[in-house]
């Protein structure tokens, strides 16, 4: 939706002050809802709440299903020993989603059309391959994890289950039609489901809570123990998703802020806020699920736990009546919950790279479809062994895309012919620069333990 004061021509708007892009003009991202919320120009705290929604769209993919598997792997088998990790992952998430909702404020363009304008197209056309590949992965542990959730809760065979998610399209459709804050509204309302439902696993589960403290420590058990390090990448993979960088580039674009340089400032400041609150509520949710974890199979001598459905049927003789369905309804949320956002990052990124326009129903289907063929053949052959092993291994795909992602941003936003003004400090550039090394450091260390041995 467009405003009267921006010029389409037909669908393309006129470029940003920004010399350090090549092409001149670029079509916005989500057209369909492009400055559609309205910002007040009152009080403080209602240009706050204008600004909140799309950082708990991006907390979402902090907290599907995906990271469900490593978090209770790395309870089960670890113990507390992990939470350093998320944390340490949770942190990097909040510069990282910082630096991309600046990059789609400031210039107007979200990651993915700052990659096709700033490389060549044989460059952006491996960039668009690579995190398709890294949305198949996401989409593939909301298929499993949703199938799961309705399996555990109504007996639902995960083949049938894996089919039934596929309808999901349809809902999104609605709410999209329906405008973006109905969408920001229904995930808003799904994220504190899960959050309540593991304040009660907690609760039930009365962790020590000087090992909580201890684990969220780091330790050099991490690098060193390569069982261990598989699960650490795991949790980052699932944790710092690439997609979401796409994502929150062009959905804080659905806020119709004053393109002024002061205007720009005041949405960057709340939108920051708004991101920062949100990941703020899915490191409780992810701690929450490693440390019931802990507290409930690795103390109790269950540290073969890894699989999700084994973790719901030790949950009720261990914590007692309703702790597996109260676990098993928070993993329906959340696998609902990153369906809905994994649609929007999808027709971003073929947007952005390709600047080929499908139908959402379209997209969505040719996502979905990817996902469930290997979804389903694994469900079927393999069983619920199959499908947890799966989810892992997704999240780890996820992880070593997650560079090609991290890498652009923080060239695009410690660019002056880029951004301007809002150009990366000298400590912001420091720091985004460390963590994008720090994970393609440990990205290498994983194919080298992993897959060292078969070249000897």
């Amino acid at each position: 939706m467009a405003t009267p004061h921006i010029k389409l021509e037909p669908t393309e708007r006129e470029p940003k002050t920004d010399p350090g892009w090549r092409r001149a003009r670029v079509a916005p991202s989500l057209a369909e809802v492009y400055r559609s919320v309205p910002v007040s120009n009152v009080q403080w705290w209602r240009k706050l709440l204008a600004f909140a929604g799309p950082g708990y769209l991006v907390a979402v993919g902090y907290m599907d299903p995906g990271n469900w598997a490593t978090d209770l792997a790395g309870g089960a088998q670890f113990g507390y020993a992990l939470l350093s990790v998320i944390l340490m992952s949770n942190l990097m998430a909040i510069l990282l989603q910082g630096l991309a909702l600046k990059l789609g404020i400031v210039t107007g363009r979200d990651l993915a059309q700052a990659c096709r304008d700033h490389y060549g197209r044989k460059t952006s056309f491996l960039l668009w391959v690579l995190c398709e590949i890294a949305i198949a992965a996401c989409d593939l542990a909301e298929v499993i994890g949703a199938a799961i959730a309705l399996n555990l809760l109504f007996a639902i065979p995960l083949a049938w289950g894996v089919g039934i998610t596929a309808l999901d399209v349809m809902i999104v459709l609605w709410l999209q039609n329906k405008g973006f804050r109905l969408l920001e509204a229904l995930v808003i309302a799904l994220v504190v489901t899960i959050g309540a439902c593991f304040a009660f696993e907690i609760l039930l589960s009365r962790p020590d809570v000087g090992g909580v403290l201890r684990g969220f420590l780091p330790t050099q058990e991490v690098v060193k123990n390569p069982s261990m390090l598989y699960i650490a990448i795991g949790i980052l993979g699932a944790t710092v998703m690439p997609h979401n960088l796409y994502l929150h580039s062009s959905i804080v674009q659905t806020r119709r802020y004053e393109e002024t340089a002061s205007g720009k400032k005041e949405a960057a400041r709340f939108a920051f806020i708004d991101s920062t609150i949100a990941l703020s509520f899915a490191l409780f949710i992810n701690a929450a699920i490693l440390i019931v974890a802990a507290a409930s199979f690795h103390s109790s001598g269950n540290q073969g736990v890894a699989e999700i459905q084994d973790a719901y049927k030790l949950l009720s003789p261990l914590l007692g009546a309703g702790a597996s369905t109260v676990f098993a309804l928070a993993l329906l949320a959340s696998g609902l919950n990153s369906t809905l956002t994994g649609t929007l990052a999808g027709q971003i990124v073929m947007e952005g790279f390709l600047n080929i326009r499908l139908r959402p129903w379209l997209r969505r289907l040719i996502t979905r479809g990817i996902a469930i063929v290997p979804a389903v053949t694994v469900a079927i052959l393999y069983g619920e062994s199959g499908t947890a092993k799966l989810l892992i291994l997704s999240q780890v795909m996820l992880s070593l895309q997650l560079s090609f992602a991290v890498f652009p941003l923080v060239l695009f936003t410690s660019d002056r012919a880029k951004m301007g003004e809002f150009t990366n400090s000298t400590w912001v550039k420091v720091l985004a620069y460390g963590v994008a090394f720090i994970i393609a450091a440990l990205n290498a260390w994983l194919l080298v333990q992993t897959f060292g041995g078969w070249l000897r």
